[in-house]
């Protein structure tokens, strides 16, 4: 239970750490990773909806054994973004930076899994 509280803490902070100034860096993504966002719909849909995971593991941090079977969507949300980033650098069309975040997601839904079959169900 221990491991999930560190793993569930660990990756929440760390997501929002890296996400919410992504709020204010639309116009420098689109420079530094051409072509200009044209649809900030998606790009501030994809930046709240990634947020709200994060507060959700820290949420699942609070109380590991309540929470264990919403940690299995958990690790498919990790796992949608760096699957896809995966593929998505072996096509070429993925920067190495977004590819090493791909990397990191996919890491931290092992270690989901791992919290995942290390916490006791409640019953």
């Amino acid at each position: 239970m221990k491991f999930a509280r560190v793993v569930f803490s660990v990756a929440g902070v760390y997501g929002l750490i890296v996400l919410l100034p992504q709020y204010f860096l639309i116009e420098k993504n689109g420079r530094d990773f051409p072509p200009a966002i044209t649809h900030a719909e998606y790009y501030y849909g994809f930046i709240g909806v990634a947020v709200a995971w994060q507060i959700a593991f820290l949420v699942f941090a609070s109380d590991p054994v309540r929470y264990r079977l919403l940690m299995l969507p958990a690790v498919l949300e990790k796992a949608g973004f760096g699957i896809a980033a995966c593929v998505l650098y072996m096509l070429g069309r993925l920067s190495t930076p977004l590819f090493a975040a791909g990397i990191i997601d996919l890491v931290f839904g092992l270690l989901f899994g791992m919290a995942y079959r290390l916490t006791p169900s409640q019953r």
